[in-house]
């Protein structure tokens, strides 16, 4: 039997579709996870939702995360620290990390996506203690099944420790053939690459300065023979700058070109320090960046040259990243606060509401390797979100409801969230699990992972 869901009587639709359509009064029929039809016909359906109050939207898509830290954020011993200590000191905590944890901070910071319209999310998992086995991917996936939402999972990785010149503690890097023995196999257990598929693998070696170049050449071969994408960290702060001219007499990026991370296939978390000439080779090769305002204002990092790129057609999409530099894994946040982030740093050569929304659409879509989500068309799959607009908070926004996330912002959970056809969250409430019950047993386990 074929699934189907009607949503009827849409007061706006924004698409983000290759016209930039909003259309109003409309319906959406899906079958099997799948738009089949928009328009003003009706039909029958298993469900139907009546969205004449509601806007609907493309789900939102996250290109960086690291879900474990959800459960170390807002830790008063790192607020005011930028990222080499803050990430020394956190790593004391991160190297106890265990399945348990894995699972319910990822039902954590997947529920908070899921709540706030994102639909897909990517994580980049690095770090594996030791005395917890490599499974920790594997647990992430099945998070992501309780809760129905769409997982790109990064097989990502450690090699330099401490005592090699690194930043992470010896007890959470591993051998490169153990890390590319456990990346094969990750991918081969988990990656799906048909049209509409829930589960993606990527490998993402960490960051320049806690992986060897051995590591970063053989993950490249590795994901290029398998078929799969590659993600790190790059350019994010000066520090990581002056590491590679130290270590390598090269840039970041030089760095990395030097060792096949250049192409289409390529994406890198941040980029906040390319120069000019960096970023007209990222546009040349379609190497791609995920964006993450609010991580890199919390750090003091910098500020993305977004507008130069846009300009170029680097591939960019938008990311939370992990949420103790965040504190959060809201996408809807980050919208508003990259809108006005460059409206404040680069006034009318800044992207506008709608081109936010778009990176954080389409854009993100684009460097995920996607061409199956981001925007509302027939034969997309079916992840949309729905904000009801009779709300004291969206009164007299609807004369621009394709900017409104970005210039007004939207507070609160979303009234829906669906993917692939299947209504995940439901006023503002996550319909696979029992939320009331995540809570309880998530705050115990954090708990019990931080007296540690």
């Amino acid at each position: 039997m074929k699934e189907t869901l009607l949503v009827k009587n849409v007061k706006y639709l924004v698409t983000c579709d290759d016209n930039d359509r909003l259309l109003e009064n409309v319906n959406i029929f899906v079958q099997d996870g799948v738009i089949t039809y928009i328009g003003e016909d009706t039909m029958e359906a298993d469900d139907t939702i009546d969205a004449s109050r509601m806007i609907v939207y493309p789900g939102l898509i996250n290109t960086h995360h690291h879900l474990y830290q959800t459960f170390s954020r807002n830790l008063p011993q790192v607020q005011n620290m930028e990222l080499f200590p803050w990430l020394k000191t956190l790593y004391e905590i991160w190297k106890n990390l265990d399945d348990e944890v894995i699972y319910y901070s990822s039902l954590t910071g997947m529920g908070e996506l899921l709540k706030s319209g994102c639909t897909t999310c990517l994580d980049h998992h690095y770090v594996f203690p030791q005395k917890t086995g490599s499974n920790l991917i594997d647990t992430q996936f099945q998070a992501a099944d309780a809760l129905g939402i769409r997982l790109h999972a990064t097989r990502g990785s450690m090699d330099l420790s401490v005592k090699d010149g690194g930043l992470p503690p010896d007890s959470v890097v591993q051998t490169v053939d153990e890390i590319l023995a456990d990346s094969e196999r990750v991918v081969k257990a988990h990656h799906d690459p048909s049209r509409y598929s829930m589960h993606q693998v990527a490998l993402a070696p960490c960051s320049p300065f806690s992986v060897t170049g051995d590591l970063l050449r053989e993950s490249a071969l590795l994901a290029r023979t398998l078929g799969v994408r590659l993600h790190t960290h790059l350019a994010e702060t000066r520090d990581e700058e002056i590491y590679t001219l130290t270590h390598y007499h090269q840039r970041p990026l030089e760095y990395m070109e030097s060792l096949g991370w250049l192409g289409s296939d390529v994406w890198y978390a941040h980029g906040i320090h390319f120069n000019e000439d960096e970023l007209a080779l990222l546009a040349k090769t379609g190497t791609g960046v995920a964006h993450c305002p609010i991580s890199n204002m919390k750090l003091s990092s910098g500020i993305a040259k977004i507008p130069e790129m846009l300009r170029l057609d680097v591939p960019v999409g938008l990311a939370v990243d992990g949420s103790a530099s965040n504190d959060g894994s809201n996408l809807l946040e980050e919208i508003r606060v990259a809108y006005l982030l460059h409206r404040l740093n680069s006034s009318s050569d800044a992207p506008t509401g709608y081109d936010i929304l778009k990176l954080a659409t389409r854009g993100s879509a684009r460097i995920l390797g996607r061409d199956d989500i981001g925007c509302l068309a027939v034969g997309m799959g079916a992840d949309f979100f729905m904000i009801d607009m009779n709300r004291i908070s969206l009164i007299g926004t609807q004369f621009d409801p394709k900017s409104l996330l970005g210039t007004v912002g939207f507070k609160g959970n979303v009234d829906y969230s669906v993917i692939n056809g299947k209504v995940v969250v439901k006023d503002g409430r996550l319909c696979t699990l029992d939320e009331d019950s995540i809570i309880s047993k998530a705050n115990q386990v954090v708990s019990h992972y931080l007296e540690k």
